[in-house]
């Protein structure tokens, strides 16, 4: 049974890759890619995937990696780097899967808009892959821009691609 949202004690940390706390997220999202993609990455490549990009692209000035924790426990988390002077490319958003359907995704993508606007971005663009059905509402839901058609079957696309404007303050 899940605990909803307005009544669990929940942490947002900003870290390094590196640190211990991060370990469930990339842990579980080995297997998810493993799971869902292996045919594509080939079998045991995901970790490959998840070690494409520098830890220090993760870091400020640049960058972060945040992690909302429930009592000491790593649950949900994301991270964004440079991708232009103006953008940030949003990373690995991921929800361990004992603690999905009670909006965390959506504190996660808050939470790292608004560190993005804290480093000086006016920009969001993101990619998910096209058999994350769950990602594509996610960001649709949450107000981002699809670069791609939205009439066109998801699977036959390499990745879907979103944009979004941030409120910069």
């Amino acid at each position: 049974m899940s605990i909803p949202l307005d009544t669990a004690e929940l942490t947002v940390l900003s870290l390094p890759l590196s640190d211990e706390r991060v370990r469930p997220l990339l842990d579980e999202l080995a297997v998810e890619y493993e799971h869902r993609y292996a045919d594509l990455f080939g079998e045991g490549n995901a970790q490959a995937e998840l070690n494409r990009y520098p830890a220090k692209d993760f870091e400020a000035p640049d960058g972060a990696l945040l992690i909302i924790q429930e009592n000491g426990v790593s649950i949900a988390g994301g991270a964004f780097r440079r991708y232009s002077p103006d953008t940030a490319e949003f990373k690995r958003i991921w929800t361990h899967s004992q603690h999905r359907r009670r909006g965390l995704a959506r504190r996660v993508m808050a939470e790292l808009e608004a560190k993005a606007v804290e480093l000086g971005y006016s920009h969001v663009y993101l990619t998910t892959g096209p058999r994350q059905p769950e990602a594509r509402g996610l960001y649709l839901s949450t107000n981002y821009t699809p670069l791609f058609d939205l009439e066109v079957p998801s699977e036959s696309l390499p990745f879907l691609a979103f944009s979004k404007d941030l409120a910069v303050k």
